[in-house]
């Protein structure tokens, strides 16, 4: 695994691990333009049969992710066993530390046997939009 697929696959599973931040709108109203939002769009591949147990591991927890103001996975209606991941957080660097802790490691370990390969991902930087309150 490259070292960009390995910060992709942490990052979609960071997410995951913790679940979606209760207090992302309140991140997002502190968010400045100083310091621009991270968003990262990617498309991962389950091995075949396993995207729904995937997805599961991805969806589940629920504590907060510090920083993170959206997290959208979506089936991909073209392949069975595909998966595509939306994150916004609120800095580059929230992202960063979310991959340092223990829930997010236990995820990837979890995870990474359901995944068959990664397309390349794609880092954005958000401006707004419905669901982000900046």
């Amino acid at each position: 695994m490259t070292p960009d697929r390995r910060g992709f696959l942490a990052g979609t599973l960071a997410a995951a691990a913790i679940g979606a931040s209760s207090s992302g709108a309140a991140a997002a109203a502190t968010h400045t333009a100083a310091t621009p939002m991270h968003g990262l769009i990617g498309r991962m591949t389950a091995k075949p049969g396993t995207r729904d147990q995937l997805i599961a591991i991805l969806l589940e927890g629920t504590g907060a992710m510090p920083g993170c103001l959206s997290y959208i996975v979506a089936k991909d209606p073209a392949d069975a066993d595909a998966i595509w991941i939306t994150e916004v957080w609120d800095s580059k660097a929230s992202h960063a530390a979310s991959l340092s802790l223990p829930a997010v490691k236990a995820a990837i370990a979890k995870g990474r046997p359901l995944i068959a390969g990664f397309d390349k991902g794609q880092e954005t930087v958000p401006v707004g939009g419905h669901g982000l309150v900046r």
